[in-house]
């Protein structure tokens, strides 16, 4: 029998790493810690899209779930934000009368916000003046303004925000209306999102497809700016720049990100989750999701291209 050499057997190790069969073991693996650490929290419905940027790396769990898009929502309505900016029919700069009244998509009938109710209640002390384009776009990402983002849908409109994120390969996803209008929420008429949906656009941003490159970079500098980081940049190590944006309403916790490890390139992660009372439960699954798909790119295993994944 011919003696196999140390060079040989370190080939025939590579060969079966990189093989169709370990690639699929690695995502499998991560989808099995994903799903495990799922079934932890009872009743829970979770939707995950993770996408490593120019890698064949991804990861789908549950990510043609259609959940309440919450604050998410606030993504499509910066990217039409920015592309009216580019073809001059908004400027950033341009100063907007801003009141706390809005028109119901059911009937017309109008509506106001409750600051108590908003987790951006310093906007409510700008009523009666008027408000930059850009300062309205600043609160609604890294504050989650509900104010700055109705007052922002009456100028690009929702219909156009829906059609944009269609055009860049948000399929499913649905902007149908501004932040609080309850009689549309009674209908059902709701912003509904899948993380699918929401990876697209990330990537989208990241990847300069959103709008031009300027524009993306300052999207990705908004995001990069986001106050509330108990989720996604909840799991990675102290110092990891996350772009991203979360999402809250009653039942519902979501975070979409761009994430920036240090010595590699980014990846982009979506985690949306519905049924789980408690929000710290909620916040640590959503967390502990992150951690594993950090160590999972970060540490090899991200390396070889995994195809599974729906």
């Amino acid at each position: 029998m011919t003696p196999i050499t140390a060079a040989a057997l370190i080939c025939q190790l590579s060969a079966a790493l990189s093989s169709p069969a370990a690639e699929r073991a690695t995502n499998d693996s991560l989808r099995a810690r994903i799903e495990r650490r799922i079934a932890e929290v009872p009743g829970a419905t979770v939707g995950v899209a993770f996408r490593e940027l120019g890698r064949a790396d991804t990861l789908y769990l549950g990510a043609d779930e259609r959940f309440h898009a919450a604050s998410t929502m606030k993504v499509p309505v910066m990217i039409e934000l920015f592309r009216r900016a580019e073809r001059g029919q908004i400027s950033l700069s341009q100063r907007i009368p801003l009141k706390n009244e809005f028109a119901s998509i059911v009937d017309g009938t109008p509506y106001s916000l409750d600051a108590k109710d908003d987790s951006d209640s310093l906007v409510y002390r700008w009523i009666g003046s008027a408000v930059s384009v850009h300062d309205l776009l600043e609160h609604m990402i890294t504050r989650s303004s509900n104010l700055a983002t109705n007052t922002l849908i009456a100028v690009v409109g929702a219909m156009r925000a829906n059609a944009t994120a269609h055009e860049l390969g948000a399929k499913d996803i649905q902007v149908l209306r501004g932040v609080e209008d309850n009689k549309a929420y009674e209908a059902g008429m709701n912003n509904t999102t899948t993380a699918r949906d929401l990876a697209v656009l990330m990537s989208a941003i990241e990847t300069g497809k959103a709008a031009s490159p300027a524009s993306t970079d300052s999207m990705r500098a908004i995001l990069s700016r986001q106050e509330f980081n108990d989720e996604i940049p909840a799991g990675l190590p102290a110092g990891t720049r996350v772009a991203h944006k979360t999402g809250q309403i009653t039942g519902h916790l979501h975070d979409a990100a761009i994430v920036y490890p240090q010595g590699r390139g980014p990846y982009v992660l979506v985690v949306l989750t519905r049924g789980i009372p408690d929000e710290k439960v909620a916040r640590s699954l959503i967390a502990d999701i992150s951690r594993l798909v950090y160590e999972h790119a970060t540490q090899g295993a991200g390396a070889s291209a995994a195809r599974s994944g729906r």
